[in-house]
């Protein structure tokens, strides 16, 4: 009798393991199918999407269908007491980044990039996609009636998504803005009084440029700026002896003739090093984060907090209910468009004159996608321990734990275009990462879904 009832527990436990494998790896086949879709149609030999439709797309995407997702499903979930719970959620961001900063120092250890390439390992190992990708799988996952979260999953996965998007932009626009500064050794000084070239040549014509340039953030290379494209922190912080105070502007020092202070206290000058932030601060596009998510998340947040507003937009009496389930509408467009660019990223192939080299390709995808989601878990389980997380609710751990477990941000191909620093070595970078994250994202869904939730 012992025995058989032993063979029926056996037989239960796996039944309950199956069970949970499918649940974990079902989501991620349906991306992993309108993604294939993606590559089918936009391979180069077939071409039913060409690369300019998908530009196309990806402006769609970012300007329309991503801020009505983030719109409706914040905007009706967030309230002053939810700000109050959901507080971890942008504050996991910046542990996640801090903590791939440190795998990124490992990786330059131990596989030891070219020199020029150093802070592109680092950050490329620590700007994880904490947008769309998450929103993408969080959406799949939600997608059946019987899945682990609940009946509201999609909105408040949603929700807590959104809910980090400012602090990812801020990221972007600060951090890896200067992390992706292109190094002294690609320039030179052709003669005194002229610009600084780029020792290595870029390509300004659109048709032959990466899709990744613009499969996150359309038009961020209209964003350049006078200091994209040189080593601006270089000279602000170091002695360049060699190159001459004309190719650059005379930002230390202030025209005299206009300042607003009297002479009588020029002693209370700024010191030396002070200035020198507050130049690279000044030249920082930190302007450029109100971009359409990240106004979306805002009026969000802002509508969320006036009752009286968002009963104008949200619940069954809104007078205004049929503009919210407009938006809802073209939210749902959002997933599988997302999903065919990334199939169009990726029937581009990888770049094959990358000179990142193998062995630094590998360290990065290994501590992006395989040690960090496990340094991650440490995390999550430490703050639940701490009741630093929605106490009960499921879907607010697998928010968190997405956030170590995503490759890097396809927002870095586009960042690097803008900076003209690494171009090449971001395009193969991320093809490889998509790549590989199909293995490391079906484990750790996995390990999330039987261990951690």
């Amino acid at each position: 009798m012992d025995d058989y009832f032993s063979v029926v527990v056996d037989r239960n436990e796996v039944g309950s393991s199956t069970g949970d494998l499918l649940t974990a790896i079902v989501p991620l086949m349906k991306l992993l199918s309108l993604t294939a879709i993606g590559l089918l149609l936009s391979h180069p030999k077939i071409q039913m999407i060409p690369r300019a439709t998908l530009r196309l797309i990806s402006k769609l995407v970012f300007a329309l269908f991503l801020p009505c997702l983030i719109f409706t499903h914040l905007g009706e979930n967030i309230t002053l007491e939810n700000i109050a719970k959901w507080w971890f959620v942008p504050v996991n961001v910046l542990i996640s980044t801090g903590i791939g900063c440190l795998l990124g120092f490992l990786v330059v250890i131990i596989c030891r990039p070219p020199p020029q390439l150093v802070r592109f390992t680092i950050i490329s190992t620590a700007f994880g996609n904490t947008g769309n990708l998450p929103l993408a799988i969080v959406s799949s996952v939600c997608h059946t009636d019987d899945n682990p979260f609940g009946k509201n999953c999609h909105s408040k996965g949603v929700s807590y998504v959104s809910f980090c998007q400012w602090v990812s932009v801020i990221i972007a626009y600060t951090l890896v803005y200067h992390m992706m500064e292109p190094p002294l050794e690609f320039y030179e000084i052709v003669e005194e009084g002229t610009e600084i070239e780029e020792l290595v040549e870029s390509d300004d014509n659109d048709v032959s440029k990466p899709l990744l340039m613009e499969a996150e953030w359309p038009g961020i290379e209209e964003k350049e700026t006078e200091h994209c494209k040189v080593p601006f922190i270089a000279r602000v912080f170091n002695s360049i002896s060699n190159v001459s105070q004309s190719t650059f502007p005379d930002l230390d020092h202030r025209d005299s003739s206009t300042s607003a202070y009297p002479e009588s206290i020029t002693c209370l000058a700024e010191p030396r090093v002070v200035r020198k932030i507050r130049i690279v601060a000044e030249q920082t596009p930190i302007q450029h984060i109100l971009q359409p998510p990240t106004i979306a998340s805002l009026l969000a947040i802002i509508v969320g907090l006036v009752p009286q507003i968002k009963a104008v937009l949200f619940g069954a009496d809104a007078p205004l209910l049929f503009i919210s389930n407009s938006f809802e509408i073209f939210a749902g467009a959002m997933v599988p468009f997302v999903m065919l660019i990334l199939g169009g990223m990726l029937a581009e192939g990888p770049n094959e004159s990358s000179t990142l080299g193998l062995r630094t390709t590998i360290g990065i995808c290994v501590a992006r996608l395989l040690v960090l989601p496990v340094l991650g878990i440490g995390i999550v389980v430490a703050a639940d321990k701490l009741n630093f997380l929605v106490h009960g609710d499921p879907m607010y751990k697998f928010v968190l734990l997405l956030q170590y477990t995503t490759p890097t941000a396809i927002l870095l191909g586009a960042l690097a275009s803008l900076r003209g620093y690494a171009v090449k070595e971001a395009s193969a970078l991320l093809f490889w990462e998509h790549i590989f994250a199909l293995l490391s994202l079906s484990l750790y869904v996995f390990v999330y879904f039987k261990a951690v939730i």
